[in-house]
């Protein structure tokens, strides 16, 4: 019975298996040479697209497991447990109370004075008024001076409050001192603050090509340096008349800076300027009584008793000489002055100290004034088209000063100065005449003098010409 029944399991799986292949005929139709017994009469396993795909499948799943089991591992770790710090109190010093309300840095506002403007006019440009002024003025005591005469460049700050009410304003004092007026406490204050100042001494060499600034300028002169050496050697040189190609000068200066910044051109230390062969030379000096004055190498002021040409003119219109044909009489006669054709309204200055003698009209001279220097010598001067205001016979003048204006009145074509020099009441050559020398330094001022500044600045200008001397001779001559 037993046999019975495990033949009918074999016939019912038999008949399971010829069911299956009948359905999956294609699969193990294709499959059919897939074998796994490495007997000797087996076929070699050939690698078919199936087994490609097998191989594929397990080595993803390869992959896959290194990369997931190291981050599965990773994920079961404990979180670590945070490491306990203790804090300690420490007394900390205490800083001082700031009121938010008050800023620590006040915003000054600068001001550039422009041509033509006055002191109202900024005022009223930072919207100001009069009153605004007349605070600054009351509260700036004795600096107040320097707001009488503003220039172009000077520079004035404005502290302005809420709604624009002044509460500060800056401005210089002098070159050293800054003032500062505030309005913004119980009562205007002032205070006077001092500025870093520094000298610094400049060198500069030039030659005449063409004319005396634009000499300096290729020096690097400013016009203001180049004026102050005209200055020095007006006395000696006519630079109108004078000058010559190839004349030179080398000049030692200071230059100012204040506060770090570049302010200004200082004063000449010593200069030297050579003329038409001539060598002339300017020395800066403190005098016994605190002021400076420039001196040649022997010690006499640079400054001579009287100037030789007393003002600025554009040319010499009439010489001096003996026979001249007069242009309004047509006649000759003797010209024994000197004219200077300049722009009408010229101011004309005392060539030297002395006193008014003669100020009125004179026939054939105009408007016409005699100054008294000495004993024996006096000037005179003509056609004026007025006199300088204040001055009356029997007035001191100083050289220099104004004691009229250019003008063609009496017998002039043209607006000029007609100049006399008289000796003993004859008339002399203003360009010719011999001036008399100023006295030299006192004994004891001259040893100073010639210690102190003419033997190291001397020295220091001798170096400077063997500096350029040693120059020229090292450029190459390209005149070939």
């Amino acid at each position: 019975m037993s046999g019975k029944i495990r033949g009918g399991l074999r016939a019912r799986k038999q008949a399971i298996c010829r069911k299956a292949q009948r359905r999956h005929i294609n699969f193990y139709e294709r499959c059919a040479h897939w074998s796994f017994d490495r007997s000797e009469s087996t076929t070699p396993i050939h690698w078919h697209r199936e087994r490609w795909v097998l191989a594929g499948t397990a080595l993803m799943v390869t992959l896959l497991s290194g990369f997931i089991m190291p981050a599965w591992a990773t994920a079961m770790k404990p979180a670590p447990t945070a490491e306990a710090h203790t804090l300690l109190p420490l007394p900390l010093p205490k800083l001082p109370a700031v009121n938010p309300a008050v800023s620590t840095v006040d915003d000054w506002q600068v001001v550039r004075v422009q041509p033509g403007q006055t002191l109202s006019d900024i005022f009223s440009g930072r919207g100001l008024s009069l009153t605004d002024l007349q605070k600054v003025m009351d509260a700036a005591g004795d600096a107040k001076s320097a707001l009488h005469n503003i220039h172009p460049g000077q520079e004035f700050d404005f502290l302005l409050g809420p709604g624009g009410s002044l509460r500060g304003f800056r401005f210089d004092k002098d070159q050293a001192n800054r003032a500062i007026v505030r309005l913004d406490g119980p009562q205007p204050t002032l205070a006077l603050q001092p500025r870093d100042m520094d000298v610094r001494e400049e060198v500069a060499h030039g030659v005449i090509r063409s004319s005396l600034y634009a000499a300096g300028d290729q020096a690097g002169l400013s016009a203001l340096m180049v004026g102050k050496l005209a200055d020095l050697f007006k006395y000696d040189i006519d630079f109108v008349q004078d000058l010559r190609e190839g004349d030179s000068f080398t000049v030692i200066y200071d230059d100012i800076y204040r506060d770090g910044a570049r302010y200004g051109e200082g004063d000449i230390v010593a200069a030297e300027f050579v003329n038409q062969g001539k060598r002339y030379t300017a020395y800066r000096f403190k005098k016994e009584d605190g002021s400076y004055g420039w001196f040649s190498e022997d010690g006499r002021p640079l400054q001579k008793s009287f100037l030789r040409i007393p003002v600025d003119f554009t040319r010499i219109s009439s010489t001096f000489t003996a026979a001249r044909m007069h242009p309004i009489l047509g006649r000759m006669r003797a010209h024994k002055g000197v004219d200077y054709a300049a722009p009408m309204g010229t101011p004309i200055h005392a060539a030297g100290d002395g006193v008014i003698k003669y100020r009125g009209w004179e026939r054939g001279y105009g408007n016409f004034v005699l100054i008294q220097h000495s004993k024996d010598i006096s000037t005179a001067y003509g056609h004026m088209s007025r006199f300088a205001a204040g001055e009356r016979v029997g007035q001191h003048v100083k050289q220099g000063q104004i004691i009229g204006y250019v003008g063609m009145t009496g017998l002039a074509t043209g607006p000029h100065l007609h100049y006399e020099f008289r000796v003993d009441g004859v008339q002399r050559n203003p360009q010719t005449v011999t001036l008399p020398k100023p006295e030299p330094l006192p004994a004891a001022q001259m040893a100073k003098f010639k210690a102190t500044v003419v033997k190291p600045e001397l020295a220091r200008l001798e170096q400077i010409d063997q500096r350029i001397k040693l120059a020229r001779s090292n450029t190459p001559n390209t005149d070939n």
